[in-house]
């Protein structure tokens, strides 16, 4: 049956959400390439949001509240898909991805919260297989460039050599851009479920968290300071791991393990070379220590909500988001001992201008160029679900490159 939206925006009046709707308008129009409307709980708001985006009014504006399940049922009935950036989702996204799965919509969101993913995959797995939706978490910076990154470095591996890359190494070379409003909210949410369920913690640390049923090898610690003999470089915690390795463990099950059931995957930031590097790798690792220990606390909570969160549509400007970049690289080694590096590169901020674009072409390359052959209806990541034609469109459209470092 013909449905009346390729896309329906959810969340439009948010600063993330309008920052999609803003990508979608200036690159697809109002309609005629790409159908799609916006969609929040207030008409007024989003009417507001449409008229400063200098979109034609005639661009549709759709009601419904997060918790409104009625409401986001007839929703979802009309659209391929949905983009959703209304987080966090453990305490706002229940209703909507269910209305989803039962739907047969397709839906993408920017998830970095692994214990709600968690338990999610099996409540949603067979409903979603039955009505064909797609469903795809974390279409952002967390997780496409590293779950990307993995999967075309793999690639490579495989063509090259013969046999994929048993571990790889990724590493955050450069980042430039204000932490995301969203991901800190999801992260604090995420804390204060830990508070209210201590087995969550065993979930959190679980590299496999997200892939029921398997148990693979032990992981790397990536909580320390390390040399790294594969990139030459002292390096520290990441604060994104957490999610990102999940979700490159997932994509490695949901593909069949091409990669192998003992494969290792490490991620952490480069800090540099020498007694700086190692200076700098150590600190950073006591600092990450010292955050995760003060997050554990109630008060310390409610202080980063009153006074460091932006408030519910702010963030960085647009001269923020456009000076932003990130710069990844990726390091592996096959059984036999042969090594091969990439490069990933975003051109915008990661958490705003890059994030924006990744999760619009997600949706268009979910609905566009993956049919139900190549991913079924169930409960997928970005690099299982759409691999290397997202991989492809990403550089097409988004601002993202993937090369091959020479030796």
């Amino acid at each position: 049956m013909q449905k009346p939206y390729d896309i329906i925006v959810f969340g439009a009046t948010g600063f993330t959400g309008r920052l999609v709707a803003e990508y979608l308008h200036k690159t697809y129009g109002d309609g005629r390439e790409v159908t799609w409307a916006m969609a929040g709980r207030s008409e007024a708001k989003l009417r507001q949001v449409r008229d400063q985006l200098g979109i034609d009014a005639a661009l549709p504006l759709l009601v419904a509240d997060a918790s409104d399940t009625a409401a986001l049922k007839a929703l979802v009935a009309q659209t391929r898909v949905v983009i959703t950036t209304v987080g966090p989702y453990q305490l706002v996204g229940n209703q909507l991805v269910t209305a989803c799965a039962e739907a047969g919509t397709d839906y993408v969101d920017l998830c970095g919260e692994p214990g709600w993913m968690a338990q999610k995959i099996p409540q949603l797995q067979k409903v979603a297989a039955a009505s064909g939706a797609r469903i795809v978490f974390s279409c952002g910076f967390d997780s496409i460039p590293f779950d990307l990154g993995v999967l075309f470095l793999q690639n490579e591996a495989q063509q090259r050599f013969g046999e994929p890359l048993k571990r790889v190494h990724g590493r955050v070379k450069a980042i430039k851009g204000g932490p995301s409003g969203g991901t800190a909210a999801s992260l604090l949410a995420t804390m204060e479920a830990v508070g209210r369920d201590k087995s969550l913690i065993k979930t959190l640390g679980n590299p496999y968290a997200l892939v029921p049923g398997f148990k693979g090898p032990r992981q790397p610690d990536d909580s320390v300071a390390e040399w790294d003999e594969l990139v030459q470089s002292w390096t520290a915690p990441f604060v994104m791991a957490p999610i990102n390795t999940k979700n490159v463990h997932r994509t490695n099950a949901l593909r069949g393990h091409p990669w192998g059931t003992d494969f290792l995957y490490s991620e952490r930031m480069l800090t540099g070379k020498g007694e700086k590097g190692e200076l700098r790798a150590k600190k950073s690792a006591r600092k990450d220590r010292i955050q995760n220990i003060l997050l554990a606390i109630a008060p310390t909570r409610a202080l980063i909500r009153r006074f460091v969160l932006p408030k519910p549509g702010e963030g960085p400007s647009l001269q923020q988001r456009e000076s932003g970049l990130y710069d990844l690289v990726f390091a592996g080694q096959t059984a036999s001992g042969q090594v091969l590096r990439a490069r990933v590169k975003g051109d915008r901020d990661p958490g705003y201008g890059s994030t924006c674009k990744l999760i619009a072409e997600s949706a268009l390359c979910l609905i566009r160029e993956v049919d139900h052959t190549m991913a079924p209806g169930g409960v997928w990541t970005p690099g299982a679900a759409m691999g290397l034609p997202l991989l492809n469109r990403l550089q097409a459209r988004a601002g993202l490159s993937f090369a091959i470092e020479a030796d």
